[in-house]
């Protein structure tokens, strides 16, 4: 008698927990396909790209400089060419701070971006859990497996680009 006792609240006990999250709504995200095919990603890469080419143009011009002052350097007597030397270390020393200060700048730029665009993800997949009524919404690299059937990154996607469009530029 104990025995069946036993047997019965043990499955209830274990079986009853089960039962109550196959009544759970779970769905995951694909977070890395969100991100690149959000239209705020595209735009921004773009800005990030032509301040790049930017800085590459402005780095180009201090090189020319460097490369002219070597080259007037080559056809100067040796007090002069020590002289000219000075001017040419302190370019370089220019063309160094430069470098350092374009890639702090646009790494800068990159990830307040990227913060930027996760914060929008998130609150996009926030709203949409709460309007769809999922108790849970995973993001799909946490996952060891996964049906498709609970991927709901390209309703995200859709409804992320949608509100992009709606704010002004």
């Amino acid at each position: 008698m104990k025995g069946r006792i036993f047997a019965v609240l043990f499955t209830l006990l274990f079986c009853a927990p089960a039962v109550s999250f196959a009544a759970e709504k779970i769905a995951y995200v694909d977070v890395a396909k969100v991100f690149d095919g959000y239209q705020r990603t595209k735009d921004s890469d773009g800005k990030l790209q032509s301040a790049a080419k930017k800085k590459e143009e402005e780095r180009d011009g201090l090189v020319r400089e460097v490369r002219r002052l070597k080259d007037e350097q080559a056809l100067l007597g040796e007090e002069a060419r020590a002289k000219k030397q000075d001017a040419i270390d302190a370019k370089v020393r220019e063309l160094q701070d430069f470098d350092m200060a374009a890639r702090r700048e646009l790494g800068e730029q990159r990830n307040k971006t990227v913060k930027e665009i996760f914060k929008d993800i998130d609150d996009i997949v926030q709203r949409y859990g709460e309007r769809k009524g999922f108790d849970f919404i995973f993001n799909d690299r946490v996952l060891l497996y996964r049906s498709g059937r609970f991927d709901v990154s390209q309703d995200v996607l859709t409804e992320l680009n949608r509100e992009y469009q709606k704010k002004p530029k």
